[in-house]
C-alpha cells in the first residue's frame, strides 16, 4: 500500500468511527471477533505487561442479566456480542498506566471493528456494578478489574456521529 493510501485509510478509520447503539439482528462471525481481540492485544502497555483479559458474551441470558446493571440496558440487550474488558491484577504494575493501556486496547478494538464493517459502543456506566458483573460472568472478584463492556454488531444506526469542538478548544498553548 502506498504511503498516501495508508495515511488516508488510517485517518478515515479514526475520523469515521463512531459509537453505535443500534444493531442489526445479525451475529458477527467469530473470526471477526477474534481479529478484533487480536488488534486489541497489540496495544502498548508499560513494561509490555499486557494486563488485559476478555470475556466474549454471546449468551442472550447473560446479556439480559448484565442489562439489569446499567442504564444502557437497551444497547446490551440488542447487541449481538459483548466483550467485557478486564485487567488482571496479577499482571498490573501501575494503576493509572495499566488503565491507559486498557483504553488503548479498546480503541484498537474499535478501529478494527470499524475496518471489519462492525459498529461498537463503549459502555462504562456499568462499572458501578463491577462486583455483580464479575459474579454473573463467574470471575474471581479480587483478581480482575472491570474496565468496560464493549457492544459489537453490524450497525443499524442511521444517526449522525457526534461532532467535535475545534482543535482550539483543546489546545492550551504552544510554547
Amino acid at each position: 500500500m502506498k504511503e498516501d493510501a495508508f495515511q488516508e485509510a488510517v485517518f478515515k478509520a479514526i475520523f469515521g468511527r463512531r459509537s453505535v447503539r443500534k444493531y442489526l439482528d445479525k451475529t458477527p462471525e467469530k473470526e471477526k471477533i477474534y481479529k478484533i481481540l487480536e488488534a486489541g492485544i497489540w496495544a502498548p502497555s508499560g513494561h509490555n505487561n499486557q494486563p488485559w483479559r476478555f470475556v466474549i458474551i454471546w449468551s442472550k441470558e447473560i446479556k439480559e442479566n448484565l442489562a439489569e446493571l446499567t442504564t444502557s440496558s437497551y444497547i446490551i440487550k440488542q447487541a449481538p456480542v459483548l466483550i467485557a474488558v478486564f485487567l488482571d491484577k496479577r499482571d498490573m504494575y501501575h494503576q493509572i498506566k495499566d488503565h491507559q493501556s486498557a483504553g488503548a486496547c479498546i480503541e484498537n478494538m474499535f478501529l478494527s471493528a470499524y475496518a471489519l464493517g462492525l459498529g461498537s459502543c463503549w459502555l462504562g456506566e456499568i462499572l458501578k456494578n463491577e462486583d455483580k458483573v464479575k459474579e454473573i460472568l463467574g470471575l474471581e472478584k479480587d483478581r480482575y478489574e472491570l474496565c468496560a463492556v464493549v457492544a459489537l454488531g453490524y450497525p443499524d444506526d442511521k444517526s449522525k456521529r457526534a461532532g467535535r469542538y475545534p482543535l482550539e478548544h483543546f489546545l492550551l498553548k504552544e510554547i
